[in-house]
Protein backbone atom coordinates (compact mmCIF):
# COMPACT_ATOMS: atom_id res chain seq x y z
CA UNK A 1 0.00 0.00 0.00
CA UNK A 2 1.19 3.22 -0.91
CA UNK A 3 3.06 5.22 2.05
CA UNK A 4 4.94 8.14 2.99
CA UNK A 5 8.20 7.27 1.20
CA UNK A 6 6.72 7.69 -2.30
CA UNK A 7 5.98 11.17 -1.32
CA UNK A 8 9.24 11.93 0.65
CA UNK A 9 11.59 10.82 -2.41
CA UNK A 10 9.74 13.04 -4.94
CA UNK A 11 12.06 14.93 -7.11
CA UNK A 12 9.56 16.25 -9.40
CA UNK A 13 10.43 17.26 -13.10
CA UNK A 14 7.65 15.20 -14.35
CA UNK A 15 7.14 15.00 -18.16
CA UNK A 16 4.33 13.97 -19.80
CA UNK A 17 5.50 10.70 -20.28
CA UNK A 18 5.62 10.10 -16.74
CA UNK A 19 2.27 10.38 -16.64
CA UNK A 20 1.13 8.26 -20.01
CA UNK A 21 3.31 5.63 -18.36
CA UNK A 22 0.86 6.09 -15.19
CA UNK A 23 -1.58 4.47 -17.29
CA UNK A 24 0.43 1.29 -18.30
CA UNK A 25 0.58 1.96 -22.37
CA UNK A 26 1.94 -1.94 -22.77
CA UNK A 27 -0.99 -3.33 -20.73
CA UNK A 28 -3.81 -1.01 -21.97
CA UNK A 29 -2.46 -1.90 -25.64
CA UNK A 30 -3.59 -5.53 -24.99
CA UNK A 31 -7.13 -3.90 -23.47
CA UNK A 32 -7.72 -2.31 -26.48
CA UNK A 33 -6.83 -4.91 -29.00
CA UNK A 34 -8.96 -7.11 -27.66
CA UNK A 35 -12.09 -4.66 -27.10
CA UNK A 36 -11.67 -3.71 -30.95
CA UNK A 37 -11.86 -7.64 -31.43
CA UNK A 38 -15.27 -8.33 -29.36
CA UNK A 39 -16.60 -4.60 -30.94
CA UNK A 40 -16.26 -5.98 -34.42
CA UNK A 41 -16.91 -9.61 -33.93
CA UNK A 42 -19.83 -8.53 -32.50
CA UNK A 43 -23.47 -9.72 -34.77
CA UNK A 44 -24.51 -5.88 -34.55
CA UNK A 45 -23.08 -2.92 -36.80
CA UNK A 46 -21.80 0.13 -34.59
CA UNK A 47 -21.76 3.37 -36.41
CA UNK A 48 -17.52 3.54 -36.75
CA UNK A 49 -17.33 7.04 -35.13
CA UNK A 50 -19.29 5.47 -31.91
CA UNK A 51 -17.07 2.73 -32.18
CA UNK A 52 -13.90 4.69 -32.08
CA UNK A 53 -15.54 6.31 -28.91
CA UNK A 54 -15.74 3.06 -27.58
CA UNK A 55 -12.60 1.76 -27.93
CA UNK A 56 -11.09 5.15 -26.84
CA UNK A 57 -13.28 5.52 -23.18
CA UNK A 58 -12.28 1.71 -22.55
CA UNK A 59 -8.54 2.64 -23.27
CA UNK A 60 -8.52 5.21 -20.96
CA UNK A 61 -10.69 3.14 -18.47
CA UNK A 62 -8.07 0.66 -18.71
CA UNK A 63 -5.07 3.47 -18.25
CA UNK A 64 -7.19 4.94 -15.06
CA UNK A 65 -6.69 1.30 -13.22
CA UNK A 66 -3.27 1.33 -13.97
CA UNK A 67 -2.79 4.72 -12.46
CA UNK A 68 -4.90 3.59 -9.41
CA UNK A 69 -2.62 0.48 -9.17
CA UNK A 70 0.45 2.59 -9.56
CA UNK A 71 -0.94 4.22 -6.71
CA UNK A 72 -1.63 1.63 -4.47
CA UNK A 73 1.30 -0.52 -5.16
CA UNK A 74 4.13 1.82 -4.67
CA UNK A 75 5.71 0.81 -1.73
CA UNK A 76 6.27 -2.63 -3.32
CA UNK A 77 7.21 -1.14 -7.04
CA UNK A 78 9.78 0.49 -5.36
CA UNK A 79 11.65 -2.38 -4.53
CA UNK A 80 11.17 -5.12 -7.38
CA UNK A 81 13.25 -4.53 -9.72
CA UNK A 82 11.16 -4.95 -13.00
CA UNK A 83 8.90 -2.04 -11.34
CA UNK A 84 11.37 0.27 -9.22
CA UNK A 85 11.44 2.54 -12.35
CA UNK A 86 7.66 3.53 -12.77
CA UNK A 87 7.03 7.06 -12.22
CA UNK A 88 6.05 6.84 -8.46
CA UNK A 89 8.55 5.14 -6.69
CA UNK A 90 11.58 6.79 -9.75
CA UNK A 91 9.62 10.56 -7.99
CA UNK A 92 9.21 11.63 -10.86
CA UNK A 93 4.84 12.02 -9.80
CA UNK A 94 3.13 11.98 -6.57
CA UNK A 95 1.29 9.51 -5.42
CA UNK A 96 -2.17 12.20 -4.76
CA UNK A 97 -1.47 12.97 -8.04
CA UNK A 98 -1.28 9.48 -9.33
CA UNK A 99 -4.60 8.63 -7.41
CA UNK A 100 -6.44 11.92 -8.36
CA UNK A 101 -5.21 11.26 -12.61
CA UNK A 102 -6.97 7.61 -11.83
CA UNK A 103 -10.00 8.70 -10.62
CA UNK A 104 -10.94 11.34 -12.75
CA UNK A 105 -9.88 9.29 -15.83
CA UNK A 106 -12.25 5.88 -14.04
CA UNK A 107 -15.27 8.79 -14.03
CA UNK A 108 -14.89 10.27 -17.18
CA UNK A 109 -14.60 7.11 -19.59
CA UNK A 110 -17.52 4.98 -18.03
CA UNK A 111 -19.67 8.26 -18.33
CA UNK A 112 -18.67 8.80 -21.63
CA UNK A 113 -18.76 5.46 -22.74
CA UNK A 114 -22.29 5.06 -21.52
CA UNK A 115 -23.43 8.25 -23.03
CA UNK A 116 -21.81 7.27 -26.54
CA UNK A 117 -23.34 3.24 -26.44
CA UNK A 118 -25.26 2.18 -23.74
CA UNK A 119 -24.87 1.67 -19.73
CA UNK A 120 -24.53 -2.18 -20.07
CA UNK A 121 -20.99 -1.60 -21.61
CA UNK A 122 -20.36 1.34 -19.09
CA UNK A 123 -21.57 -1.03 -16.25
CA UNK A 124 -19.10 -3.42 -17.51
CA UNK A 125 -16.36 -0.93 -17.68
CA UNK A 126 -16.80 0.32 -13.84
CA UNK A 127 -17.25 -3.06 -12.29
CA UNK A 128 -13.70 -4.22 -14.53
CA UNK A 129 -11.75 -0.89 -13.33
CA UNK A 130 -13.38 -2.02 -9.36
CA UNK A 131 -12.15 -5.27 -9.60
CA UNK A 132 -8.87 -4.83 -10.84
CA UNK A 133 -8.04 -2.15 -8.43
CA UNK A 134 -10.10 -3.11 -5.23
CA UNK A 135 -10.14 -7.01 -5.73
CA UNK A 136 -6.90 -7.50 -7.54
CA UNK A 137 -4.84 -4.83 -6.32
CA UNK A 138 -6.07 -4.17 -2.74
CA UNK A 139 -7.11 -7.25 -1.84
CA UNK A 140 -5.84 -10.21 -3.62
CA UNK A 141 -2.34 -9.15 -5.01
CA UNK A 142 -1.28 -9.11 -1.47
CA UNK A 143 -3.54 -11.74 0.24
CA UNK A 144 -3.04 -15.19 -1.69
CA UNK A 145 -1.11 -17.27 -4.29
CA UNK A 146 -4.41 -17.10 -6.57
CA UNK A 147 -4.05 -13.93 -6.70
CA UNK A 148 -3.10 -13.99 -10.38
CA UNK A 149 -5.46 -16.67 -11.13
CA UNK A 150 -8.84 -14.27 -10.19
CA UNK A 151 -7.30 -11.16 -10.48
CA UNK A 152 -6.78 -12.32 -13.91
CA UNK A 153 -10.60 -12.00 -14.83
CA UNK A 154 -9.60 -7.94 -14.74
CA UNK A 155 -7.60 -8.13 -17.43
CA UNK A 156 -10.32 -10.70 -19.65
CA UNK A 157 -13.31 -8.43 -19.34
CA UNK A 158 -11.99 -5.86 -22.79
CA UNK A 159 -13.62 -8.32 -25.47
CA UNK A 160 -16.87 -8.50 -23.50
CA UNK A 161 -17.16 -4.57 -22.85
CA UNK A 162 -16.31 -4.30 -26.51
CA UNK A 163 -19.15 -6.78 -27.49
CA UNK A 164 -21.65 -5.03 -25.24
CA UNK A 165 -20.98 -1.64 -26.40
CA UNK A 166 -22.07 -3.11 -29.94
CA UNK A 167 -24.72 -5.18 -28.99
CA UNK A 168 -26.13 -4.11 -25.26
CA UNK A 169 -25.89 -7.19 -24.66
CA UNK A 170 -23.64 -10.46 -23.48
CA UNK A 171 -23.85 -13.77 -24.87
CA UNK A 172 -21.60 -16.82 -25.29
CA UNK A 173 -18.89 -15.65 -27.76
CA UNK A 174 -17.94 -12.48 -25.72
CA UNK A 175 -18.20 -15.89 -22.74
CA UNK A 176 -15.56 -17.58 -24.66
CA UNK A 177 -13.44 -14.60 -25.54
CA UNK A 178 -13.26 -13.56 -21.85
CA UNK A 179 -12.71 -17.44 -20.88
CA UNK A 180 -9.53 -17.34 -23.47
CA UNK A 181 -7.92 -14.52 -21.77
CA UNK A 182 -8.57 -15.40 -17.98
CA UNK A 183 -7.46 -18.71 -18.96
CA UNK A 184 -4.41 -17.73 -20.47
CA UNK A 185 -3.35 -15.15 -17.68
CA UNK A 186 -1.44 -17.23 -14.64
CA UNK A 187 0.36 -19.34 -17.09
CA UNK A 188 1.69 -16.56 -18.48
CA UNK A 189 2.54 -14.81 -15.45
CA UNK A 190 3.31 -18.01 -13.52
CA UNK A 191 6.24 -18.17 -16.23
CA UNK A 192 7.08 -14.76 -15.52
CA UNK A 193 7.53 -15.03 -12.02
CA UNK A 194 9.67 -18.25 -12.57
CA UNK A 195 12.32 -16.07 -13.76
CA UNK A 196 11.60 -13.14 -11.66
CA UNK A 197 10.92 -14.80 -8.45
CA UNK A 198 13.09 -12.65 -6.87
CA UNK A 199 11.29 -9.80 -6.82
CA UNK A 200 8.45 -11.22 -5.44
CA UNK A 201 10.19 -12.75 -2.44
CA UNK A 202 11.69 -8.97 -1.96
CA UNK A 203 8.14 -7.27 -1.88
CA UNK A 204 6.17 -9.82 -0.30
CA UNK A 205 3.76 -10.67 -2.79
CA UNK A 206 2.22 -14.24 -2.24
CA UNK A 207 2.40 -15.25 -5.72
CA UNK A 208 2.58 -19.01 -6.37
CA UNK A 209 6.50 -19.41 -6.88
CA UNK A 210 7.17 -17.90 -3.54
CA UNK A 211 4.46 -19.87 -1.39
CA UNK A 212 4.66 -23.05 -3.10
CA UNK A 213 8.17 -23.15 -4.79
CA UNK A 214 8.82 -23.19 -8.78
CA UNK A 215 8.29 -26.78 -9.08
CA UNK A 216 4.40 -26.60 -7.59
CA UNK A 217 4.67 -23.77 -10.19
CA UNK A 218 5.53 -25.50 -13.41
CA UNK A 219 2.92 -28.36 -12.55
CA UNK A 220 0.12 -25.57 -12.82
CA UNK A 221 0.96 -24.04 -15.58
CA UNK A 222 0.84 -27.09 -17.37
CA UNK A 223 -2.60 -27.83 -16.19
CA UNK A 224 -3.67 -24.67 -17.08
CA UNK A 225 -2.12 -24.91 -20.26
CA UNK A 226 -3.96 -28.25 -21.06
CA UNK A 227 -7.08 -26.41 -20.20
CA UNK A 228 -6.76 -23.77 -22.11
CA UNK A 229 -5.64 -26.00 -25.11
CA UNK A 230 -8.99 -27.53 -24.84
CA UNK A 231 -10.81 -23.96 -24.69
CA UNK A 232 -8.80 -22.09 -27.09
CA UNK A 233 -9.43 -25.34 -29.51
CA UNK A 234 -13.27 -25.47 -29.00
CA UNK A 235 -13.67 -22.01 -29.65
CA UNK A 236 -12.49 -22.89 -33.32
CA UNK A 237 -16.17 -24.77 -33.51
CA UNK A 238 -18.55 -21.81 -32.70
CA UNK A 239 -19.83 -19.11 -34.31
CA UNK A 240 -16.69 -17.16 -33.45
CA UNK A 241 -14.02 -19.84 -34.82
CA UNK A 242 -13.69 -21.02 -38.30
CA UNK A 243 -11.06 -22.60 -40.82
CA UNK A 244 -8.70 -20.06 -40.04
CA UNK A 245 -8.67 -19.52 -36.08
CA UNK A 246 -8.69 -23.24 -35.37
CA UNK A 247 -5.77 -23.88 -37.84
CA UNK A 248 -3.81 -20.89 -35.85
CA UNK A 249 -5.66 -22.13 -32.21
CA UNK A 250 -4.06 -25.66 -33.32
CA UNK A 251 -0.46 -24.72 -33.88
CA UNK A 252 -0.32 -22.23 -31.34
CA UNK A 253 -1.78 -24.81 -28.69
CA UNK A 254 0.57 -27.59 -29.91
CA UNK A 255 3.70 -25.02 -29.41
CA UNK A 256 1.98 -23.72 -26.04
CA UNK A 257 1.63 -27.22 -24.59
CA UNK A 258 5.13 -28.34 -25.52
CA UNK A 259 6.54 -25.03 -23.81
CA UNK A 260 4.72 -26.24 -20.66
CA UNK A 261 6.18 -29.70 -20.62
CA UNK A 262 9.55 -28.69 -21.14
CA UNK A 263 8.70 -26.13 -18.26
CA UNK A 264 7.35 -29.04 -15.83
CA UNK A 265 10.40 -31.43 -16.74
CA UNK A 266 12.98 -29.10 -15.61
CA UNK A 267 14.61 -28.55 -12.39
CA UNK A 268 16.42 -25.78 -10.22
CA UNK A 269 19.52 -26.81 -11.82
CA UNK A 270 19.04 -26.69 -15.16
CA UNK A 271 17.21 -23.66 -14.67
CA UNK A 272 20.27 -21.93 -13.17
CA UNK A 273 23.03 -23.17 -15.90
CA UNK A 274 20.78 -21.57 -18.74
CA UNK A 275 19.00 -18.69 -16.81
CA UNK A 276 15.71 -19.71 -17.01
CA UNK A 277 16.09 -20.24 -20.83
CA UNK A 278 12.80 -22.55 -21.37
CA UNK A 279 10.86 -20.40 -19.05
CA UNK A 280 11.89 -17.25 -20.38
CA UNK A 281 10.91 -18.77 -24.15
CA UNK A 282 7.67 -19.78 -23.05
CA UNK A 283 7.01 -16.29 -21.70
CA UNK A 284 7.64 -15.11 -25.06
CA UNK A 285 5.38 -17.62 -26.70
CA UNK A 286 2.72 -16.36 -24.53
CA UNK A 287 2.59 -12.88 -25.52
CA UNK A 288 2.15 -14.18 -29.24
CA UNK A 289 -0.31 -16.55 -28.11
CA UNK A 290 -3.09 -14.35 -26.81
CA UNK A 291 -2.72 -11.71 -30.01
CA UNK A 292 -2.40 -14.18 -32.83
CA UNK A 293 -5.79 -15.94 -31.39
CA UNK A 294 -7.68 -12.79 -31.06
CA UNK A 295 -6.64 -12.07 -34.52
CA UNK A 296 -7.61 -14.99 -35.55
CA UNK A 297 -10.80 -14.18 -34.48
CA UNK A 298 -11.13 -10.54 -36.03
CA UNK A 299 -10.33 -12.25 -39.28
CA UNK A 300 -13.10 -14.68 -39.11
CA UNK A 301 -15.29 -11.78 -38.58
CA UNK A 302 -14.14 -10.24 -41.37
CA UNK A 303 -14.56 -13.23 -43.37
CA UNK A 304 -18.21 -13.64 -42.14
CA UNK A 305 -19.42 -10.20 -42.95
CA UNK A 306 -18.23 -10.00 -45.99
CA UNK A 307 -20.01 -13.13 -46.95
CA UNK A 308 -16.91 -15.06 -47.83
CA UNK A 309 -17.01 -18.86 -46.96
CA UNK A 310 -21.05 -18.55 -46.62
Amino acid sequence: MTDTSATNSFEGDAQFSDYVALLKPRVMSLVVFTAFVGLLAAPSPIHPFLGFCAILFIAIGGGASGALNMWWDADIDAVMRRTKKRPIPAGKVMASEALALGLALSGFSVIFLGLATNWIAAGLLAFTIFFYVVIYTMWLKRATPQNIVIGGAAGAFPPMIGWAAATGTFSIESILMFSLTFMWTPPHFWALALFMRSDYDDANVPMLTVTHGRRSTRKHILVYTILLAALAIGTGFTSIGGYIYLATAIVLNALFLKGAWDIVRRNEEMCEADDFKAERRFFKLSLIYLFAHFTAILIEAGLDKFGVFA
